[in-house]
Parts: structure tokens; C-alpha cells; sequence
């Protein structure tokens, strides 16, 4: 019995040493969190601020992202802040409340969340940077919305006449390139013939996608031969849709390329470039394409992502089993 109650002593006592061990971790980590003056002198050394005003926090955070949601997150960022007219610090999350509340009713809800998710990533970011004390916008709580996906996936027939009433070739092989290989417009603007590899009877194209990711994706040989007439003898380093100044073409000059087809083909919708993308994950699913080849394609970080235009458009559903 005595031995068992030593063996009990000598467990208890390494339980009191391991906790004592944790509880001297968890001071020294507590008092990095609170910034303790003293602790910092004595051991870390002073601690760096890595941002001297608000303009210049933004400018980090907004630091490496892609052009199009710098431009997006500034300007959200700059209504926020002039709206509120106050310093990031002493934004409280009942100022966050108000700004929301005066937000125009004709918004779009997505347009709103992509609004209040710019402003709560500053806020998260300024805060794991040291800038803020605290991060108030982990509680702001983003809008929820009806999915309108299945509003913007045109018929297979509604996207062939977009392309086959497009009189003139270069913007004829646009459209064709965003509906066969499933791009973004900012992935066909920054096109090169360098990124163009011919295969064996087709071709593939190289991009640089969202979120760092390059992609390689096979172009149907009907669409390659389209694109291949546009060459000339124009160099490896020369943009693939050339401007009138024999640049890459903008990004909203496509826009207005899409926009102008669809009206051409009858379609009484407000057609953007990324319908084209919809639709060829649609239709491509509709015919039989495995899931993870269009999530391949069209570069989804998660299948989920591409899963969602099943549920947008299903090919069956419970109800035709019921009896009626």
C-alpha cells in the first residue's frame, strides 16, 4: 500500500511540475499579448510598429493582392472611412452598425457583403498586425442572400448564337476562349502567344489565375484554330487580344464586348464575362463531365465551389418519385 501512495506522490508531483511549466508558458505568452513594457525591454526588446497611420496600414493590407480587388477594397474601404469620418481606432462596432444601416436600399445584397467583408478583413488584419487593439470585426455578422447563380447560367443555344452573330474575329475568338476554357477576363487580358503550347492536334493555355494559381487548360481544336488566325507574325511576348494601340486589351473593353453580343443575340439580360464561365461549368456538367475535371478546369480551390452548379441546375429531384 505504501509503495502504491509514493507511486501516487511521485505522479502528482510530475503533474504539478508540468502544470507549473504551463502556467510560466501561458505568463510569458500573456504578457507578449499585453505588450508589457517591462517584459519587452528586458527580453524581446521594444516592440516595432508596423504601421504609422491608417493610409499606411491600408496600403499593407492591400499589398499583393490582385489589381481589380485592390481597386474593389479601396474604394469600399475609402466610402467606409469617409462615411464614419473617424480614425480606424476609434471605430466601434455600433459605428459599423450605422454605416451598414445608411447603406443605399438599391444594393445589391452581394455588393453589401462584398462591402462589410472588405471592411472586416481590414480590422482583422490591423489587429494581427498590433495596429488595433482589438479586432471588432470578428462580431460584425455579413448579410445573408438568395443564390442567384442559376439566374446567370445561359442555355447552351442562347451562348452559340452570342458567339456565331459576332461579326468581327478577334472579338468572336474572345468569346469563344472565355466559353471553352472557362477563364476569367482578367486571366484572357494578360494573355501572351508565349503562353499558348501546341499539342498534337490542338493546343493548351497557360494562365495565372486567382489567388497565385497557375493553371494549364486543353482548348478544343476548333478553338484553338480560331485563336491561331489571330497570330500573325506577331512575337511570343505580344498580347494574344491586342488593343487599338497594340496593348493588352482592358479588361472593361471585353466587358463591353460581351455586353454588346448578348444584346446583338436577343438576350434581355444583363450578360457579364463571368456568364460565360457559369455556363461552361453548367453545360459541361449537364453533359456528363466528371465534377473534378470542371473543378480542374476552371481552377476551384474547393470542389464545393463547382458542386454549386449542380444544385443551381439538378437533373432530378425527389418530388418525381412522389405519387400524384
Amino acid at each position: 500500500m505504501s509503495k502504491t501512495l509514493a507511486k501516487g506522490v511521485r505522479k502528482m508531483s510530475e503533474v504539478e511540475k508540468k502544470l507549473s511549466e504551463d502556467c510560466s508558458e501561458l505568463r510569458m505568452i500573456s504578457r507578449v499579448i499585453l505588450r508589457s513594457p517591462e517584459f519587452g525591454s528586458e527580453t524581446l526588446g521594444p516592440i516595432i510598429q508596423q504601421a504609422d497611420n491608417d493610409d499606411q496600414l491600408i496600403e499593407i493590407w492591400l499589398h499583393g493582392r490582385p489589381k481589380h480587388t485592390q481597386r474593389a477594397y479601396r474604394r469600399e474601404i475609402i466610402k467606409f472611412l469617409d462615411a464614419t469620418n473617424m480614425q480606424l481606432r476609434s471605430i466601434r462596432l455600433i459605428d459599423i452598425q450605422k454605416y451598414t444601416d445608411t447603406m443605399p436600399s438599391c444594393l445589391k445584397p452581394s455588393s453589401v457583403k462584398r462591402a462589410l467583408s472588405a471592411i472586416k478583413s481590414l480590422f482583422a488584419f490591423g489587429f494581427q498586425l498590433g495596429y488595433l487593439s482589438f479586432d471588432i470585426g470578428r462580431a460584425m455578422k455579413l448579410p445573408t442572400f438568395r443564390d442567384e447563380l442559376a439566374d446567370r447560367i445561359l442555355a447552351e443555344v442562347e451562348v452559340l448564337r452570342i458567339i456565331s452573330l459576332e461579326p468581327q474575329p478577334r472579338n468572336r475568338a474572345i468569346l469563344l476562349t472565355l466559353y471553352a476554357g472557362g477563364f476569367r477576363v482578367s486571366e484572357i487580358c494578360s494573355l501572351k502567344w508565349r503562353h499558348l503550347h501546341e499539342r498534337v492536334s490542338t493546343g493548351q493555355i497557360t494562365v495565372y489565375g486567382k489567388g497565385g494559381k497557375t493553371r494549364t487548360v486543353l482548348m478544343p481544336q476548333s478553338v484553338w484554330e480560331t485563336l491561331l488566325k489571330l497570330r500573325g507574325t506577331n512575337s511570343l511576348d505580344a498580347p494574344v487580344f491586342r488593343s487599338r494601340k497594340k496593348g493588352h486589351l482592358d479588361e472593361s473593353a471585353v466587358w463591353r464586348i460581351v455586353n454588346k453580343a448578348s444584346e446583338r443575340a436577343g438576350i434581355e439580360k444583363d450578360v457579364s464575362c463571368h456568364w460565360l464561365r457559369h455556363a461552361h461549368a453548367s453545360h459541361a456538367l449537364d453533359r456528363g463531365c466528371p465534377i473534378h475535371l470542371v473543378q480542374a478546369t476552371l481552377g476551384h480551390s474547393s470542389i464545393s465551389t463547382t458542386g454549386r452548379y449542380l444544385h443551381a441546375k439538378p437533373s432530378d429531384s425527389s418530388g418525381n418519385y412522389l405519387a400524384f
